[in-house]
C-alpha cells in the first residue's frame, strides 16, 4: 500500500525520461533531510544544480509533480469503503527571502501565495494522499475590497476553490464507485454554491460525495413566520441558529480534543441535537433553489469558558456542522462528528509542511521556482504524517512494508544495539525505535510519537540506511 516516497513520481511524465527520473531522485534526496536547505540536500554541487534546473524547467509544474501522487492516492482511496476529503487553505509566508515576482497575503508588505489543499484520510484519520493543490495569490490592490467582489459571479472569486473542491471529491466518488467519499470543510465553505451542487447531482441521479460542513451563516429556512408574530410588511424566515435548539438533545457523550500548540489535549462534555432542515435559497440569489440537509448541533456543558482576555484557554465548543448524510440513528450523528473531526489531519499536515519541511524558508528566485519546489514537499509531508498515523492504525503491520531493509535494520542495531531479528519487529515497535532517535521517550505515561519526533528520527535514518548499505553492517558500538 505504501512504498518508497520516489513510487509516488513513477508513472511522472514530464516529457522527458531525464526529467522523470531527476524528479524522483530530487524526492528522494528532500526526504532525506526536510529540514535541510535545497543545497544542504544534495551531496554534491551538479545533484543541486541538476534540482535548480529541474524547479525552473518550463516543463515543470506544480500539477505535472503532484499528478502522479494523485493517481497512487486515488488507488489507495479505491481499496477503502470510507474517506474522508478534508479541503482547508493556509498561507506560504515567504516575507523573510521574497522571490522577485512575489504576490502579496493579507498585507502589501506580506509576501507569498495561499494553499489551498484536499487530504485524503481514513475515517480513523490515516492520510492516504492529497487529491487537489490549488495555490493563489493576491495584488496589493486588491486588497480591503471585499465588498466589492461580493456580488461577482462565483468563478470570478476566490471562494470557488472550495466549489472546486467539492467537485473533486465528486469526481473521486465516482472514480472509486466502490468507496463512499465524504467531503469535509470548515466554515469558510459554508457556500450554498455547494448545497445546490449537492442537490442537483442527487436529482439527477449522479454519483455524489456526501459533504459535512461547519456552518458559519445563521441561513433562513423555507418556514415563514406567522404575520402575527412579526411586525415587517415582507415575509419573515425561520432562523437555522434559532430553531435547532428548540429540537430534543438526542445524547450526550464525551470526547478527547487533540493536543494544538496553545494547549495539551482536553475531555469535552457534549450534548447533541440533529434533524433535517429546509434551507432557503440567499435573498440576492433569487435564481437558486431550497436544498434539504441535516444538521447536528453540537455543544460543550458543563464547563466555564475562559474569559476573552485569557489567551491560555478556549472558548467552548460549538459545531454547528450542515450534511448531507442521514441523522436518524445516534450511530449515524456520532459518524457526522466524526467524519468532521477527522478534518483536524489536514491542520496536522500543514504543520508538518510548515515546520518540519520548513517551506517558508524556501529561499528561490521566482514563484514558479519556488511552487515547483513547494510540490515535492507536499507529497513529503504527506509520507510523515502517513508514517504516523499508520502505527496507530496499523500497528501490528510488519515495519518492512513501509521501509526498506536498510532503513530498519540499521536502526534496530543502533537503538537496541542487539542482533538483527529474522522478522522484521511490528510498525509500533519500530515506530517507537526511529522516534527515540528524535527524542521521543517511551515512557509509559508519554503519548504515541508525533510527527516532529519522527521526522526528527528519519533524518538520521536515511544516513545510518546509507552507512549500512555501503558497509554492509553497523558496528554494535555505534550511537
Amino acid at each position: 500500500m505504501f512504498g518508497p516516497i520516489s513510487d509516488e513520481l513513477a508513472k511522472i511524465d514530464l516529457g522527458d525520461k531525464r526529467l522523470n527520473r531527476r524528479s524522483r531522485n530530487v524526492i528522494e534526496k528532500l526526504a532525506a533531510d526536510t529540514e535541510a536547505s535545497i543545497n544542504g540536500a544534495f551531496e554534491t554541487w551538479s545533484d543541486t544544480l541538476a534540482a535548480y534546473r529541474l524547479f525552473d524547467n518550463p516543463r515543470v509544474t506544480p500539477e505535472a509533480i503532484l499528478e502522479p501522487h494523485y493517481q497512487a492516492t486515488r488507488d489507495r482511496i479505491a481499496q477503502q469503503p470510507v474517506v474522508v476529503i478534508a479541503q482547508d487553505t493556509t498561507d506560504m509566508d515567504l516575507s523573510k527571502h521574497p522571490p522577485k515576482d512575489a504576490g502579496c497575503l493579507t498585507k502589501p508588505d506580506r509576501f507569498g501565495f495561499y494553499n489551498h489543499t484536499q487530504l485524503a484520510t481514513t475515517p480513523a484519520g490515516l492520510p492516504l494522499g492529497l487529491v487537489g493543490v490549488t495555490l493563489f495569490d493576491r495584488e496589493a490592490e486588491s486588497l480591503g475590497k471585499a465588498n466589492e467582489r461580493r456580488h461577482l459571479p462565483i468563478e470570478q472569486k476566490e471562494s470557488i476553490r472550495w466549489l472546486d473542491g467539492y467537485r473533486r471529491a465528486n469526481a473521486l466518488a465516482q472514480q472509486c464507485p466502490n468507496t463512499q467519499v465524504i467531503s469535509v470543510a470548515d466554515r469558510e465553505a459554508d457556500m450554498y454554491d455547494i448545497f445546490q451542487e449537492a442537490e442537483r447531482l442527487r436529482g439527477e441521479g449522479i454519483p455524489r460525495a456526501h459533504y459535512v460542513i461547519r456552518s458559519k451563516e445563521n441561513r433562513r429556512l423555507d418556514e415563514r413566520i406567522p404575520p402575527a408574530e412579526h411586525n415587517s410588511r415582507n415575509a419573515v424566515y425561520r432562523k437555522l441558529y434559532a430553531e435547532v435548539p428548540k429540537s430534543p438533545v438526542r445524547f450526550r457523550t464525551e470526547i478527547t480534543l487533540p493536543a494544538t500548540p496553545k494547549r495539551g489535549p482536553r475531555k469535552a462534555k457534549l450534548e447533541v441535537r440533529a434533524r433535517s432542515v429546509i434551507l432557503k435559497y440567499p435573498k440576492n440569489r433569487p435564481g437558486m433553489q431550497s436544498v434539504r440537509c441535516q444538521i447536528v448541533h453540537v455543544r460543550e456543558v458543563g464547563r466555564t469558558a475562559p474569559a476573552e482576555s485569557d489567551n491560555e484557554g478556549e472558548a467552548n465548543i460549538e459545531w454547528w456542522l450542515l450534511t448531507s448524510l442521514p441523522v436518524n440513528t445516534r450511530k449515524e450523528i456520532e459518524r457526522v462528528i466524526q467524519y468532521y473531526r477527522a478534518r483536524w489531519q489536514i491542520e496536522v499536515y500543514f504543520r508538518t509542511l510548515k515546520t518540519g519541511c520548513r517551506v517558508e524558508q524556501i529561499r528561490l528566485e521566482t514563484v514558479a521556482r519556488v511552487k515547483n519546489c513547494l510540490a515535492f514537499y507536499q507529497i513529503i509531508a504527506w509520507r510523515v504524517l502517513c508514517v504516523t498515523h499508520l502505527s496507530r492504525v496499523q500497528p501490528d503491520l510488519p515495519c518492512d512494508e513501509v521501509f526498506t531493509d536498510s532503513e530498519w535494520q540499521s536502526v534496530w542495531q543502533i537503538t537496541t544495539r542487539k542482533p538483527v531479528p529474522a522478522q522484521p519487529p511490528a510498525l509500533r515497535e519500530f515506530t517507537k525505535l526511529l522516534a527515540s532517535l528524535g527524542g521521543y521517550n517511551n515512557r509509559k505515561t508519554e503519548r504515541p510519537p508525533g510527527p516532529q519526533t519522527l521526522w526528527t528520527g528519519m533524518r538520521r535514518m536515511f544516513d545510518f540506511a546509507l552507512a549500512w548499505r555501503l558497509l554492509g553492517t553497523v558496528p554494535k558500538s555505534c550511537v
